[in-house]
Protein backbone atom coordinates (compact mmCIF):
# COMPACT_ATOMS: atom_id res chain seq x y z
CA UNK A 1 0.00 0.00 0.00
CA UNK A 2 1.44 3.65 -1.06
CA UNK A 3 0.24 7.21 0.55
CA UNK A 4 1.04 9.20 -2.18
CA UNK A 5 1.57 13.33 -1.33
CA UNK A 6 2.11 12.49 2.22
CA UNK A 7 2.93 16.17 3.33
CA UNK A 8 3.92 15.16 6.98
CA UNK A 9 7.53 14.05 5.01
CA UNK A 10 7.68 17.26 4.15
CA UNK A 11 6.93 19.05 7.63
CA UNK A 12 9.58 16.23 9.34
CA UNK A 13 12.25 16.97 6.83
CA UNK A 14 12.70 20.78 6.85
CA UNK A 15 10.66 21.76 10.07
CA UNK A 16 14.04 21.69 11.95
CA UNK A 17 15.52 23.76 9.22
CA UNK A 18 12.96 26.24 9.10
CA UNK A 19 13.28 26.52 12.75
CA UNK A 20 16.69 26.56 13.01
CA UNK A 21 16.72 29.17 10.65
CA UNK A 22 14.31 31.11 13.02
CA UNK A 23 16.67 30.93 16.11
CA UNK A 24 19.79 32.28 14.30
CA UNK A 25 18.06 35.56 14.43
CA UNK A 26 17.45 35.90 18.11
CA UNK A 27 20.31 38.46 19.45
CA UNK A 28 23.48 36.32 20.77
CA UNK A 29 22.53 37.49 24.22
CA UNK A 30 19.61 35.06 24.15
CA UNK A 31 21.07 31.77 24.17
CA UNK A 32 19.28 30.13 26.80
CA UNK A 33 16.31 30.88 25.10
CA UNK A 34 17.56 29.15 22.11
CA UNK A 35 18.79 26.38 23.20
CA UNK A 36 15.36 25.75 25.09
CA UNK A 37 13.28 26.83 21.93
CA UNK A 38 14.98 24.48 19.87
CA UNK A 39 15.38 21.54 22.23
CA UNK A 40 10.97 22.00 22.42
CA UNK A 41 11.26 22.11 18.45
CA UNK A 42 13.11 19.12 18.19
CA UNK A 43 10.92 17.05 20.59
CA UNK A 44 7.60 17.85 19.03
CA UNK A 45 9.36 16.58 15.50
CA UNK A 46 10.14 13.39 17.46
CA UNK A 47 6.54 12.59 19.00
CA UNK A 48 4.71 13.89 15.49
CA UNK A 49 6.63 11.81 13.33
CA UNK A 50 6.72 9.19 15.70
CA UNK A 51 3.30 9.25 15.61
CA UNK A 52 2.84 9.72 11.86
CA UNK A 53 5.36 7.08 10.84
CA UNK A 54 4.16 4.47 13.65
CA UNK A 55 0.75 4.93 13.68
CA UNK A 56 0.03 3.90 9.83
CA UNK A 57 -0.84 1.15 8.76
CA UNK A 58 1.50 -1.72 8.54
CA UNK A 59 3.46 -2.18 5.55
CA UNK A 60 2.13 1.43 4.15
CA UNK A 61 5.14 2.78 2.25
CA UNK A 62 4.63 6.76 2.51
CA UNK A 63 5.65 8.94 -0.46
CA UNK A 64 5.53 12.47 -1.81
CA UNK A 65 6.90 12.55 -5.24
CA UNK A 66 6.65 15.75 -7.44
CA UNK A 67 8.94 17.27 -10.29
CA UNK A 68 11.30 19.60 -9.41
CA UNK A 69 13.69 20.89 -12.15
CA UNK A 70 16.09 19.86 -14.54
CA UNK A 71 20.05 19.03 -14.66
CA UNK A 72 21.77 19.38 -17.62
CA UNK A 73 18.81 18.56 -19.31
CA UNK A 74 18.17 15.08 -16.53
CA UNK A 75 15.27 15.62 -14.60
CA UNK A 76 15.41 15.76 -10.73
CA UNK A 77 12.37 15.05 -8.68
CA UNK A 78 11.31 16.16 -5.63
CA UNK A 79 10.77 12.53 -3.79
CA UNK A 80 10.57 11.49 -0.03
CA UNK A 81 9.55 8.14 1.15
CA UNK A 82 9.30 5.80 4.46
CA UNK A 83 9.36 2.36 3.64
CA UNK A 84 10.90 -0.50 5.56
CA UNK A 85 14.42 0.08 4.73
CA UNK A 86 14.52 3.60 6.76
CA UNK A 87 11.65 3.50 8.82
CA UNK A 88 13.53 2.93 12.19
CA UNK A 89 16.92 4.87 11.35
CA UNK A 90 14.11 8.00 10.59
CA UNK A 91 12.50 7.22 14.29
CA UNK A 92 16.05 6.84 15.42
CA UNK A 93 17.23 9.95 13.95
CA UNK A 94 14.22 12.41 15.43
CA UNK A 95 14.73 10.25 18.87
CA UNK A 96 18.73 11.24 19.14
CA UNK A 97 18.41 14.97 18.46
CA UNK A 98 16.12 16.36 21.28
CA UNK A 99 17.66 13.55 23.81
CA UNK A 100 21.22 14.80 22.67
CA UNK A 101 20.06 18.54 23.61
CA UNK A 102 18.78 17.36 26.62
CA UNK A 103 22.14 15.41 27.94
CA UNK A 104 24.21 18.23 26.92
CA UNK A 105 22.54 21.00 28.02
CA UNK A 106 25.25 22.18 30.18
CA UNK A 107 28.04 21.09 28.19
CA UNK A 108 28.80 24.29 26.29
CA UNK A 109 29.60 27.30 27.72
CA UNK A 110 29.44 29.91 24.50
CA UNK A 111 27.39 30.36 21.65
CA UNK A 112 24.87 27.78 22.92
CA UNK A 113 21.85 29.50 20.52
CA UNK A 114 23.93 29.25 17.47
CA UNK A 115 24.89 25.10 18.32
CA UNK A 116 21.35 24.13 19.07
CA UNK A 117 20.36 25.87 15.31
CA UNK A 118 23.10 24.11 13.65
CA UNK A 119 21.90 20.93 15.25
CA UNK A 120 18.30 21.72 13.92
CA UNK A 121 19.79 22.21 10.49
CA UNK A 122 21.91 18.93 11.06
CA UNK A 123 18.93 16.77 11.43
CA UNK A 124 17.10 18.18 8.34
CA UNK A 125 19.85 17.09 6.63
CA UNK A 126 20.00 13.57 8.00
CA UNK A 127 15.95 13.23 7.89
CA UNK A 128 15.94 14.25 4.06
CA UNK A 129 19.27 11.68 3.19
CA UNK A 130 17.31 8.78 5.00
CA UNK A 131 13.90 9.90 3.35
CA UNK A 132 15.38 11.23 -0.34
CA UNK A 133 14.53 8.61 -3.09
CA UNK A 134 15.60 10.51 -6.49
CA UNK A 135 19.50 10.17 -6.05
CA UNK A 136 20.18 13.48 -6.91
CA UNK A 137 18.38 14.65 -4.22
CA UNK A 138 20.05 12.41 -1.90
CA UNK A 139 23.11 13.83 -3.34
CA UNK A 140 21.83 17.50 -2.17
CA UNK A 141 21.10 16.25 1.50
CA UNK A 142 24.32 13.86 1.65
CA UNK A 143 26.73 17.17 1.16
CA UNK A 144 24.43 19.27 3.31
CA UNK A 145 24.88 17.45 6.07
CA UNK A 146 28.84 18.29 6.12
CA UNK A 147 28.37 21.83 6.74
CA UNK A 148 26.63 22.00 10.52
CA UNK A 149 28.95 19.19 11.33
CA UNK A 150 31.82 20.85 10.08
CA UNK A 151 31.38 23.93 12.16
CA UNK A 152 29.85 22.01 15.18
CA UNK A 153 33.40 20.38 15.44
CA UNK A 154 35.76 23.52 13.95
CA UNK A 155 34.04 25.63 16.68
CA UNK A 156 33.05 24.24 19.40
CA UNK A 157 35.18 20.63 19.20
CA UNK A 158 38.88 20.34 21.69
CA UNK A 159 42.32 21.50 21.12
CA UNK A 160 42.39 20.17 17.22
CA UNK A 161 39.05 20.84 16.23
CA UNK A 162 40.48 22.55 13.07
CA UNK A 163 42.70 19.50 12.18
CA UNK A 164 39.91 16.93 12.57
CA UNK A 165 37.21 19.17 10.96
CA UNK A 166 39.09 19.84 7.55
CA UNK A 167 39.91 16.16 7.42
CA UNK A 168 36.30 15.01 8.23
CA UNK A 169 35.03 17.58 5.49
CA UNK A 170 37.86 16.62 2.97
CA UNK A 171 37.52 13.19 3.24
CA UNK A 172 33.64 13.06 2.87
CA UNK A 173 33.53 15.49 0.16
CA UNK A 174 36.63 13.85 -2.38
CA UNK A 175 34.18 10.33 -1.91
CA UNK A 176 31.17 12.49 -3.09
CA UNK A 177 33.01 14.26 -6.28
CA UNK A 178 33.95 10.76 -7.00
CA UNK A 179 30.45 9.66 -6.83
CA UNK A 180 28.76 12.49 -8.34
CA UNK A 181 30.61 11.37 -11.81
CA UNK A 182 29.44 8.54 -11.56
CA UNK A 183 25.70 9.82 -10.67
CA UNK A 184 25.90 11.70 -13.35
CA UNK A 185 27.48 9.42 -16.30
CA UNK A 186 24.77 6.96 -15.15
CA UNK A 187 22.04 9.15 -15.21
CA UNK A 188 22.50 10.47 -18.42
CA UNK A 189 22.44 6.81 -19.83
CA UNK A 190 19.32 6.42 -17.69
CA UNK A 191 17.32 9.76 -18.72
CA UNK A 192 16.93 10.95 -14.71
CA UNK A 193 18.16 10.41 -11.54
CA UNK A 194 15.40 7.89 -10.18
CA UNK A 195 17.28 4.46 -8.70
CA UNK A 196 14.91 2.14 -11.14
CA UNK A 197 15.40 3.96 -13.86
CA UNK A 198 19.42 4.10 -13.43
CA UNK A 199 19.59 0.17 -12.36
CA UNK A 200 17.79 -0.91 -16.03
CA UNK A 201 19.88 1.51 -17.75
CA UNK A 202 22.96 0.20 -15.52
CA UNK A 203 21.91 -3.77 -16.73
CA UNK A 204 22.95 -2.27 -20.71
CA UNK A 205 26.22 -1.81 -19.88
CA UNK A 206 29.17 -3.66 -20.02
CA UNK A 207 30.31 -5.56 -16.78
CA UNK A 208 33.68 -3.32 -16.27
CA UNK A 209 31.29 -0.31 -16.29
CA UNK A 210 29.13 -1.60 -13.86
CA UNK A 211 32.38 -2.64 -11.18
CA UNK A 212 33.83 0.97 -11.72
CA UNK A 213 30.33 2.50 -11.64
CA UNK A 214 29.64 0.72 -7.91
CA UNK A 215 33.50 1.15 -6.84
CA UNK A 216 32.41 4.99 -6.84
CA UNK A 217 29.20 4.14 -5.38
CA UNK A 218 30.81 2.42 -2.47
CA UNK A 219 34.06 4.54 -2.04
CA UNK A 220 31.43 7.14 -0.90
CA UNK A 221 29.50 5.13 1.70
CA UNK A 222 32.31 3.53 2.85
CA UNK A 223 33.83 6.88 4.17
CA UNK A 224 30.76 7.59 5.77
CA UNK A 225 30.57 4.13 7.49
CA UNK A 226 33.70 4.38 7.77
CA UNK A 227 35.49 1.36 6.33
CA UNK A 228 38.96 0.16 6.52
CA UNK A 229 40.98 1.73 5.42
CA UNK A 230 39.23 4.78 5.27
CA UNK A 231 38.65 5.06 8.62
CA UNK A 232 40.99 7.48 9.83
CA UNK A 233 38.70 10.45 9.56
CA UNK A 234 36.79 8.75 12.35
CA UNK A 235 38.68 8.95 15.77
CA UNK A 236 40.05 12.45 14.89
CA UNK A 237 36.06 13.93 14.76
CA UNK A 238 34.88 12.11 17.74
CA UNK A 239 37.46 12.91 20.10
CA UNK A 240 37.75 16.50 18.73
CA UNK A 241 33.63 17.11 18.94
CA UNK A 242 31.59 18.39 21.28
CA UNK A 243 29.62 15.15 23.27
CA UNK A 244 26.40 16.32 21.38
CA UNK A 245 28.44 16.17 17.60
CA UNK A 246 29.95 13.25 18.86
CA UNK A 247 26.80 11.32 19.58
CA UNK A 248 25.23 11.90 16.22
CA UNK A 249 28.23 11.74 14.39
CA UNK A 250 28.21 7.68 15.90
CA UNK A 251 24.45 7.61 16.58
CA UNK A 252 22.84 8.67 12.63
CA UNK A 253 26.24 9.93 10.19
CA UNK A 254 27.77 6.63 9.87
CA UNK A 255 24.34 4.90 9.53
CA UNK A 256 23.70 6.67 6.43
CA UNK A 257 26.92 4.83 4.98
CA UNK A 258 25.56 1.88 5.33
CA UNK A 259 21.59 2.72 4.24
CA UNK A 260 23.68 3.67 0.96
CA UNK A 261 24.73 0.63 0.08
CA UNK A 262 21.33 -1.35 0.86
CA UNK A 263 19.08 1.65 -0.77
CA UNK A 264 21.57 2.30 -3.43
CA UNK A 265 24.43 0.81 -4.44
CA UNK A 266 23.70 -2.85 -3.91
CA UNK A 267 19.80 -2.24 -5.88
CA UNK A 268 21.55 -0.14 -8.61
CA UNK A 269 24.28 -2.83 -9.47
CA UNK A 270 23.67 -6.34 -7.99
CA UNK A 271 25.82 -8.02 -10.18
CA UNK A 272 28.80 -5.68 -9.31
CA UNK A 273 27.66 -5.81 -5.91
CA UNK A 274 28.12 -10.17 -5.90
CA UNK A 275 31.59 -9.66 -7.70
CA UNK A 276 32.76 -7.28 -4.96
CA UNK A 277 31.17 -9.20 -1.80
CA UNK A 278 34.72 -11.01 -0.98
CA UNK A 279 36.71 -7.58 -1.11
CA UNK A 280 33.53 -5.72 1.05
CA UNK A 281 33.96 -8.77 3.96
CA UNK A 282 37.56 -8.69 3.75
CA UNK A 283 37.74 -5.10 4.48
CA UNK A 284 34.51 -5.62 7.19
CA UNK A 285 36.62 -8.37 8.90
CA UNK A 286 40.18 -6.52 8.80
CA UNK A 287 37.70 -3.68 10.24
CA UNK A 288 36.35 -5.25 13.25
CA UNK A 289 39.69 -6.64 14.30
CA UNK A 290 41.91 -4.02 13.74
CA UNK A 291 39.39 -1.65 15.65
CA UNK A 292 39.28 -3.95 18.68
CA UNK A 293 43.46 -4.35 18.73
CA UNK A 294 43.47 -0.60 18.33
CA UNK A 295 40.80 0.94 20.76
CA UNK A 296 42.27 -1.64 23.57
CA UNK A 297 45.16 0.35 23.73
CA UNK A 298 43.87 3.74 24.02
CA UNK A 299 44.00 5.79 27.18
CA UNK A 300 41.35 8.33 26.68
CA UNK A 301 38.22 6.68 27.05
CA UNK A 302 36.39 9.12 24.12
CA UNK A 303 38.58 7.77 21.69
CA UNK A 304 38.64 4.19 22.62
CA UNK A 305 34.82 4.23 21.85
CA UNK A 306 35.69 6.09 18.33
CA UNK A 307 37.49 3.11 17.33
CA UNK A 308 35.14 0.47 18.83
CA UNK A 309 32.62 2.27 16.43
CA UNK A 310 34.84 1.21 13.58
CA UNK A 311 34.64 -2.75 15.13
CA UNK A 312 30.65 -2.50 15.15
CA UNK A 313 30.42 -0.85 11.94
CA UNK A 314 32.36 -3.27 10.72
CA UNK A 315 29.99 -5.84 11.93
CA UNK A 316 27.33 -4.03 9.73
CA UNK A 317 28.92 -3.87 6.27
CA UNK A 318 29.74 -8.14 6.98
CA UNK A 319 26.22 -8.62 6.88
CA UNK A 320 25.56 -6.90 4.02
CA UNK A 321 28.46 -8.79 2.18
CA UNK A 322 27.13 -11.38 2.91
CA UNK A 323 23.83 -11.30 0.66
CA UNK A 324 21.67 -13.58 2.69
CA UNK A 325 18.20 -12.07 4.31
CA UNK A 326 19.41 -12.88 8.17
CA UNK A 327 22.85 -11.00 7.75
CA UNK A 328 21.30 -8.43 6.02
CA UNK A 329 18.53 -8.14 8.73
CA UNK A 330 21.52 -8.29 11.23
CA UNK A 331 22.85 -5.38 9.74
CA UNK A 332 19.98 -3.54 9.27
CA UNK A 333 19.24 -3.98 13.44
CA UNK A 334 23.36 -3.70 14.50
CA UNK A 335 23.09 0.28 12.66
CA UNK A 336 20.17 0.80 14.99
CA UNK A 337 21.94 -1.07 17.71
CA UNK A 338 25.16 0.56 17.67
CA UNK A 339 23.20 4.34 17.24
CA UNK A 340 21.94 3.65 20.69
CA UNK A 341 24.68 1.75 22.39
CA UNK A 342 27.88 4.11 21.23
CA UNK A 343 25.21 7.62 21.49
CA UNK A 344 25.04 6.52 25.27
CA UNK A 345 28.37 6.03 25.50
CA UNK A 346 29.15 9.12 24.18
CA UNK A 347 26.94 10.47 26.19
CA UNK A 348 28.01 9.04 29.58
CA UNK A 349 31.77 10.00 28.70
CA UNK A 350 30.55 13.76 28.05
CA UNK A 351 28.65 13.80 31.21
CA UNK A 352 31.80 12.52 33.11
CA UNK A 353 34.07 14.90 31.16
CA UNK A 354 31.54 17.91 32.25
CA UNK A 355 32.58 17.19 36.13
CA UNK A 356 35.92 15.79 35.95
CA UNK A 357 37.84 17.89 32.76
CA UNK A 358 39.42 14.69 31.66
CA UNK A 359 38.58 11.32 29.67
CA UNK A 360 41.92 9.62 30.62
CA UNK A 361 41.41 6.60 31.91
CA UNK A 362 44.45 6.79 33.98
CA UNK A 363 42.77 9.85 35.54
CA UNK A 364 40.17 7.43 37.48
CA UNK A 365 39.77 4.71 39.68
CA UNK A 366 37.33 3.89 42.19
CA UNK A 367 34.36 6.35 40.18
CA UNK A 368 31.80 3.45 41.20
CA UNK A 369 31.88 4.54 45.19
CA UNK A 370 31.51 8.08 44.10
CA UNK A 371 28.95 7.73 40.99
CA UNK A 372 27.26 4.60 42.10
CA UNK A 373 23.73 5.81 39.79
CA UNK A 374 26.03 7.04 36.78
CA UNK A 375 28.28 3.18 37.11
CA UNK A 376 25.05 1.18 37.15
CA UNK A 377 24.18 3.04 33.67
CA UNK A 378 28.09 2.77 32.24
CA UNK A 379 27.56 -0.96 32.92
CA UNK A 380 24.45 -1.75 31.32
CA UNK A 381 25.41 0.18 28.34
CA UNK A 382 28.81 -1.54 28.41
CA UNK A 383 27.46 -4.81 28.63
CA UNK A 384 24.93 -3.99 25.44
CA UNK A 385 28.26 -2.75 23.48
CA UNK A 386 29.86 -6.46 23.71
CA UNK A 387 27.10 -7.99 22.75
CA UNK A 388 25.81 -9.24 26.09
CA UNK A 389 22.55 -11.97 26.10
CA UNK A 390 19.08 -10.34 26.25
CA UNK A 391 20.74 -6.90 25.25
CA UNK A 392 20.44 -5.11 21.68
CA UNK A 393 24.33 -5.51 21.08
CA UNK A 394 23.84 -9.42 21.03
CA UNK A 395 21.63 -10.14 18.42
CA UNK A 396 22.77 -8.03 15.33
CA UNK A 397 26.03 -9.52 15.88
CA UNK A 398 24.78 -13.10 16.41
CA UNK A 399 22.38 -12.63 12.88
CA UNK A 400 25.22 -11.11 10.98
CA UNK A 401 27.65 -13.86 12.37
CA UNK A 402 25.00 -16.56 11.22
CA UNK A 403 24.40 -15.48 8.18
CA UNK A 404 28.15 -15.08 7.17
CA UNK A 405 28.90 -18.06 8.70
CA UNK A 406 26.48 -20.02 6.47
CA UNK A 407 25.86 -17.68 3.18
CA UNK A 408 26.62 -19.53 -0.03
CA UNK A 409 30.16 -17.66 -0.60
CA UNK A 410 33.45 -20.43 0.16
CA UNK A 411 34.49 -17.89 2.45
CA UNK A 412 31.81 -16.98 4.74
CA UNK A 413 32.76 -19.74 7.40
CA UNK A 414 36.76 -18.65 7.72
CA UNK A 415 35.72 -14.73 7.81
CA UNK A 416 32.66 -15.76 10.32
CA UNK A 417 34.84 -17.12 12.49
CA UNK A 418 37.55 -14.11 12.41
CA UNK A 419 34.76 -11.55 13.11
CA UNK A 420 33.69 -13.64 16.13
CA UNK A 421 37.32 -12.72 17.63
CA UNK A 422 36.20 -8.67 17.26
CA UNK A 423 33.31 -9.86 19.85
CA UNK A 424 36.07 -11.65 22.28
CA UNK A 425 38.12 -8.60 21.73
CA UNK A 426 35.55 -6.19 22.54
CA UNK A 427 34.73 -7.74 25.71
CA UNK A 428 38.46 -7.21 26.50
CA UNK A 429 38.81 -3.55 25.77
CA UNK A 430 35.35 -2.35 27.15
CA UNK A 431 35.64 -4.40 30.62
CA UNK A 432 39.00 -3.38 31.20
CA UNK A 433 37.93 0.04 30.79
CA UNK A 434 35.66 -0.38 33.06
CA UNK A 435 37.44 -2.33 35.69
CA UNK A 436 40.48 0.23 35.68
CA UNK A 437 37.93 3.47 35.59
CA UNK A 438 35.41 2.57 38.03
CA UNK A 439 36.91 -0.44 40.53
CA UNK A 440 40.00 0.45 39.99
CA UNK A 441 42.22 2.00 43.12
CA UNK A 442 40.69 5.82 43.68
CA UNK A 443 43.54 8.09 42.42
CA UNK A 444 44.00 10.68 45.26
CA UNK A 445 45.88 13.51 43.61
CA UNK A 446 44.76 16.54 43.63
CA UNK A 447 44.00 17.42 39.92
CA UNK A 448 42.83 13.54 39.33
CA UNK A 449 39.66 13.10 37.57
CA UNK A 450 37.81 10.92 40.26
CA UNK A 451 38.89 14.06 42.86
CA UNK A 452 36.94 16.37 41.27
CA UNK A 453 33.84 14.13 41.17
CA UNK A 454 31.20 15.33 43.96
CA UNK A 455 27.97 14.60 42.87
CA UNK A 456 26.22 11.84 40.69
CA UNK A 457 23.79 12.04 37.64
CA UNK A 458 21.08 14.93 38.27
CA UNK A 459 17.47 13.93 37.35
CA UNK A 460 17.81 15.23 34.00
CA UNK A 461 20.80 13.20 33.18
CA UNK A 462 18.74 10.24 34.54
CA UNK A 463 16.02 11.13 32.26
CA UNK A 464 17.84 11.16 29.26
CA UNK A 465 19.60 7.86 29.93
CA UNK A 466 16.58 5.63 31.09
CA UNK A 467 14.97 5.53 27.47
CA UNK A 468 18.61 4.34 26.01
CA UNK A 469 18.65 1.85 28.67
CA UNK A 470 14.48 0.56 27.90
CA UNK A 471 15.85 0.62 23.78
CA UNK A 472 18.88 -1.61 24.94
CA UNK A 473 16.52 -4.40 26.61
CA UNK A 474 13.67 -4.20 24.19
CA UNK A 475 16.10 -4.36 21.39
CA UNK A 476 17.47 -7.15 22.82
CA UNK A 477 14.40 -9.23 24.07
CA UNK A 478 12.20 -8.52 20.72
CA UNK A 479 14.55 -7.40 17.87
CA UNK A 480 11.09 -8.38 15.83
CA UNK A 481 9.30 -4.82 16.12
CA UNK A 482 12.84 -2.99 14.59
CA UNK A 483 13.46 -5.72 11.86
CA UNK A 484 9.24 -6.89 10.60
CA UNK A 485 9.07 -3.90 8.56
CA UNK A 486 12.61 -4.45 6.55
CA UNK A 487 12.33 -8.17 6.09
CA UNK A 488 10.40 -8.00 2.73
CA UNK A 489 12.38 -5.23 1.05
CA UNK A 490 15.83 -7.20 2.02
CA UNK A 491 14.35 -10.83 1.36
CA UNK A 492 12.83 -8.92 -2.33
CA UNK A 493 16.11 -7.28 -3.21
CA UNK A 494 18.39 -10.72 -2.41
CA UNK A 495 15.76 -12.61 -4.22
CA UNK A 496 16.69 -9.76 -7.22
CA UNK A 497 20.42 -10.53 -7.24
CA UNK A 498 20.22 -13.97 -7.10
CA UNK A 499 23.02 -14.41 -4.31
CA UNK A 500 24.06 -17.80 -3.45
CA UNK A 501 21.87 -20.15 -1.44
CA UNK A 502 22.65 -20.71 2.50
CA UNK A 503 24.28 -23.61 3.22
CA UNK A 504 22.67 -25.88 6.23
CA UNK A 505 20.59 -24.15 8.73
CA UNK A 506 20.36 -20.62 9.30
CA UNK A 507 18.10 -19.01 12.01
CA UNK A 508 15.76 -16.98 9.60
CA UNK A 509 13.16 -14.11 10.75
CA UNK A 510 9.97 -15.49 9.52
CA UNK A 511 6.99 -13.15 8.67
CA UNK A 512 3.78 -14.46 8.97
CA UNK A 513 0.79 -12.93 6.64
CA UNK A 514 -1.51 -11.55 8.64
CA UNK A 515 -5.36 -9.64 7.85
CA UNK A 516 -5.18 -5.71 8.68
CA UNK A 517 -8.61 -4.18 8.68
CA UNK A 518 -10.02 -3.33 5.10
CA UNK A 519 -8.50 -6.82 3.85
CA UNK A 520 -4.72 -5.75 3.56
CA UNK A 521 -2.49 -8.34 4.42
CA UNK A 522 0.73 -7.34 6.28
CA UNK A 523 3.87 -8.54 8.39
CA UNK A 524 2.78 -9.89 11.55
CA UNK A 525 5.54 -7.87 13.83
CA UNK A 526 5.14 -9.82 16.64
CA UNK A 527 6.20 -13.36 14.84
CA UNK A 528 9.15 -15.19 16.40
CA UNK A 529 11.80 -17.04 14.74
CA UNK A 530 11.78 -19.89 12.55
CA UNK A 531 14.91 -22.39 11.59
CA UNK A 532 14.75 -22.93 7.49
CA UNK A 533 16.70 -24.75 5.60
Amino acid sequence: MTWLNSHPLTFLTFAPAILGLLLLLLPHGMGKLTRMLAFLGALAVFVLGLAWLLGRPAGMVLVERAPWFTLVGLPVDYSLAVDGLNLWLVVLTTFLVPLTMLGTWNSLKERIGTFAALFLMLETGMLGALMAQDLFFFYLFWEAMLIPMYFMIGVWGGDERRYAANKFFLYTLAGSLLWLVALLYLAGKAGGFTPALMAQAASTLPFSVQCWLFIAFAVAFAIKVPLFPLHTWLPDAHVQAPTAGSVILAGVLLKLGGYGFVRFAIPIFPQAAMHYAKPIALLSVIAIVYGALVAMVQRDIKKLVAYSSVSHMGFVMLGLASMTVIGTQGAMLQMLNHGVSTGALFLLVGMVYDRAHTRMIADFGGVAVKMPVFTAFFLIVTLSSIGLPLTNGFVGEFWILNGTFLSGFGWGRLYACLATSGVLLGAVYMLWMFMRVFWGPENKDEDSGTHHLHTDLNAREIAVMLPLVVLIVWMGVHPRTFVAASEAPVTALLQEIQAPAPRGFVLKPAIHEAQAPGGESHASEAAAPEVHR
